[in-house]
């Protein structure tokens, strides 16, 4: 079946084709009920129980299909929204300086962090080098696929070291640092002589070690995050989609804690488990107690568990939470 003809009419919602984001990805999509099936080799899934099209497409051209519009909703890493938007803020001054601005909106929408493939962006050295701080890589060679991130961060040190406190002065000017555009194993510059530093994604630092690196600073800090475009072909599809997705997350995070207490301990058992809006309290055959039921977060419920039974609480439960609609 030709999928491209059969796009018309469907929201367009990219999802990374592969790397550290696409499992938990396809996980997100699998909890907010969007039924699909991706037949081998094809970059396109046509959503069964909803008029979605999924498109796999590598994180980091996501930001600029779902900016330019081409696309309405995407999964990408926040540097790679960052390192987009600052491209297009570098080629909008070239145009202003060139007369060739038309002024035309560009750029996507965050609408909410997913919560996972949090990582960082870091400026890395050899570990057995002579350099200790980002500032004695002004002038040197740098290694990334992050160029315009690093370009406009090695540009903030030049100025602080120049001592020039309006970013308009450094238009037009060229970086004394030279940044070398890399598509791949970053990690092997500078022991290649290509690259005195590099800019790159640092996880769980194990590859930066094997390569006999070392951070030295941090440029960002990242996670994956849901984005749209600033003008998508189905507002309210979007907004359907984000619901659903932001309710799998909740329910990722919490768990719901339900136990009995006597009524006049209800408020300090309350203060552990005030919930998201507030605790449900139900009154007890038995005269003087009260049932609770109240959302906590997952990775507090042990100690809260503790507390619960130091003011007088019994029976209590914790469930697990599939799904969940709230704000």
């Amino acid at each position: 079946m030709d999928l491209v003809n059969h796009l018309e009419g469907r929201l367009l919602f990219a999802v990374p084709k592969k790397g550290r984001l696409l499992q938990a990805s396809l996980n997100l999509l699998e909890g907010a009920d969007i039924q699909f099936k991706r037949e081998n080799r094809l970059d396109i899934a046509l959503v069964k129980n909803l008029p979605i099209a999924l498109i796999f497409l590598p994180a980091a051209d996501i930001p600029t299909f779902v900016g330019e519009g081409r696309v309405d909703l995407g999964i990408t890493g926040y540097d790679q929204v960052q390192e987009h938007d600052a491209g297009v803020r570098a080629l909008a001054r070239a145009r202003r300086m060139s007369n060739e601005w038309d002024g035309k909106p560009r750029g996507c929408e965050t609408i909410m962090d997913l919560g996972f493939g949090s990582c960082k962006l870091q400026v890395q050295v050899p570990a057995k080098g002579e350099y200790t701080e980002s500032k004695h890589l002004v002038g040197k060679n740098i290694g990334t696929s992050f160029v315009h991130l690093a370009r406009d961060f090695f540009a903030r040190l030049e100025m602080e070291q120049e001592g020039i406190t309006d970013p308009k002065q450094m238009e037009g000017r060229k970086l004394r640092t030279k940044i070398i555009e890399l598509s791949g194993s970053v990690e092997a510059a500078c022991a290649l002589g290509v690259a005195d530093g590099i800019v790159d994604l640092v996880e769980s630092g194990e590859t930066m070690k094997a390569a006999g690196l070392k951070a030295i600073d941090t440029v960002l800090e990242t996670s994956a995050i849901l984005i749209k475009s600033k003008a998508p072909s189905n507002p309210e599809l979007v907004d359907l989609i984000a619901s659903r997705i932001r309710g799998v997350i909740t329910a990722q995070r919490f768990v719901l804690c339900q136990y009995n207490v006597p009524r006049d301990r209800l408020a300090a058992a309350t203060a552990f488990t005030p919930g998201k809006r507030a605790p449900t309290v139900t009154s007890l055959d038995e005269e003087g107690w009260v049932a609770v039921s109240a959302m906590v977060e997952k990775k507090r419920i042990a100690p809260v568990m503790d507390d619960l039974l130091k003011v007088g609480a019994e029976d209590i439960l914790v469930l697990d939470i599939q799904n969940t609609r709230c704000n």
